[in-house]
Formats: C-alpha cells, structure tokens, sequence
C-alpha cells in the first residue's frame, strides 16, 4: 500500500526541525565557549535536556527489550552523547562553527555506507546523484572559505570534527537498529540522561567559579543548545529515522553546513563568500531532489530487527 501523504510530511518535518537546530547550535556553542570550558559547556546542556525530559518519561512508550539490546544501547550511548560531544566540543574551540557545520556534511555517506552494510538497505540512482550533488556544494563552501582569527588550531579542531561525524554516524546506525522496538524520544532521553552522568567530572574538574559571573548569552546558549539541540533536534531526527530509510534521513544532514554558515555569518560575523552562497544552494537544492522522488521500498523497514544480529 503507498504511503500517505501526511507519511512522508510528518519525517521530513522532523528533518526540517532537526536540521534547522543542529546547524544554529555551532554558533551557539561557539558563543557559550567564550565563557565556559568545553566539558562544563556539554554537562550543562546534558544536564538541561535530562531536566527539560524527565516529565516526559511518563508519557513516552515503553520499550520492547529484546535480549542483546544492551550492547547496542550502550553503543548508542557511547557514540552519542560521549564521543561525539567531546571530540566536538573541543573541535568547535579550535576551528570555525561554520568549518565545523561544513565537516557534519560527510555524515551522510557515512551513514549510507553503513545502512547498504548492516542494514541491508538500498541507495537508489536519484539518492546517488543527490549525495555527489552535495558534495559538490560541500567542496564549494570548504573552497570559499578562509582561515580566520577564530580558529586557533582549524587542522586539530577539523580532525576531532571528523571523529564526532564518525561518532553521530555510527549512533544513527545503531538507532535504526533499535527503532522496530525503542521509540525515537525514549532514545533521545537515554542519551541526555548518560551524557549528564558522564560529563559531570569535567565539568567540576573545570571550576563553576566562573558560573557567577557568565554573561546572559552564555546562559542563553547552552539552555537553547540543552533544550532545542540536544533534546529537540535528537529527538526529531531520531523520530524521523523510524519512519523512513536511515540513508534518506541521513541525506538532510547536507542541510547543516548551510545553517551553520549562514548563523555563523548573521550572529558571529564569520564572513561568507559570494561562492559560499552558491554552495548553499546547491546542497539545498541536491536534498530537495532526494526527497521529491518516489519513496523506495528499503528492506530495513521490514528486516532490520529480525536480521541484524544481535546478541
């Protein structure tokens, strides 16, 4: 039976919410790291997005635990908050937000290698030509850019990106895994909740001496990134990775590199060039390909939970 038209809005809603969220927050990062450290940055945003969730733990459904789970919800865990936070939060000090927005493009491939890998799903011809699509408009915003003041050490700060791309990646793999039995806002929660346990030693190592006297903006900053990054963005993409081929949702991602630029040129000053622009357009233009096309049968859908293994 075809999907429905409300079937296919709803996800890319998620996408659109998501991704509009995830690029603003490099340049929201960037402005809480001009106060404080990079680990008392991610424990506060951990620790507002666990408080921010916990009402909601009553309404979320419970999972269907199956046995073997654990490995891989401690797989999602590890990748996502903890690698992933805190090699980006490093990263971002080190390189430009819009630098670091353009690296989160690679997500993408990562993820469709791994999907067509584990989980057996299918990329079709107009996805292909929409993935190189991007990566065309990604190398014209790396080719647009330039060094500057903000970025103490761009080599270092691009590579700790890399990892945290490769962290995401791995995690929205193993989340596809789980979605047949674990809904994507119980997922989001688990993750909230880990990173507040396992970043607090930093943040406390780090000193809260400078808590006191941190400008509203910092405060600002990491309540928008606890609450609407952290929480909503995770939570939309993670939702609308149950409801669609982790290869496709994962495309959307390409949309971040142009937020992020854009924030990082409208509220950090960081400059934009004219090429840049274009960059932007084309990756929007390579997403709205992908998903003005056919909606593919992917075997993940039906497969994923009897198949991967587990255990």
């Amino acid at each position: 039976m075809p999907p429905s038209r409300a079937s296919r809005i709803v996800p890319l809603l998620c996408l659109l919410g998501a991704v509009l969220f995830w690029g603003t927050s490099f340049a929201a990062t960037k402005t809480a790291l001009d106060t404080f450290p990079p680990m008392t940055v991610i424990w506060l945003r951990m620790m507002i997005a666990t408080l921010v969730f916990a009402p909601m733990w009553f309404f979320v459904p419970k999972p269907q635990y199956r046995r073997g789970d654990v490995k891989w919800l401690a797989l999602v865990v590890l990748l996502q908050p903890c690698i992933y936070y805190l090699a980006e939060g490093y990263a971002i000090r080190l390189t430009t937000s819009s630098a670091a927005g353009v690296i989160s493009a690679i997500v993408p491939l990562l993820v469709a290698a791994g999907a067509w890998l584990f989980l057996r799903e299918r990329l079709s011809a107009r996805s292909m030509v929409a993935i190189a699509i991007s990566l065309v408009g990604v190398a014209m915003l790396s080719a647009g850019g330039h060094s500057q003041a903000s970025a103490p050490n761009p080599m270092l700060g691009n590579t700790l990106e890399v990892l945290a791309m490769v962290s995401a990646a791995g995690a929205m793999i193993a989340i596809k895994h789980l979605s047949a039995r674990y809904n994507g806002w119980f997922l989001t929660g688990l993750q909230a909740a880990t990173g507040a346990v396992f970043f607090l030693p930093g943040a406390i190592a780090g000193g809260t001496a400078t808590w006191a006297g941190a400008v509203p903006g910092a405060w600002m900053s990491v309540a928008y990134l606890g609450t609407f990054v952290s929480l909503g963005a995770f939570g939309l993409y993670n939702t609308a990775v149950t409801k669609m081929p982790a290869n496709r949702a994962a495309l959307s991602i390409n949309l971040v590199p142009a937020v992020a630029l854009l924030t990082g040129w409208l509220v950090l000053g960081e400059s934009l060039t004219p090429l840049q622009f274009v960059a932007c357009a084309v990756i929007i233009g390579a997403v709205v390909l992908s998903e003005t096309g056919d909606t593919p049968v992917a075997p993940s859908e039906a497969i994923a939970a009897a198949e991967f293994p587990a255990g």
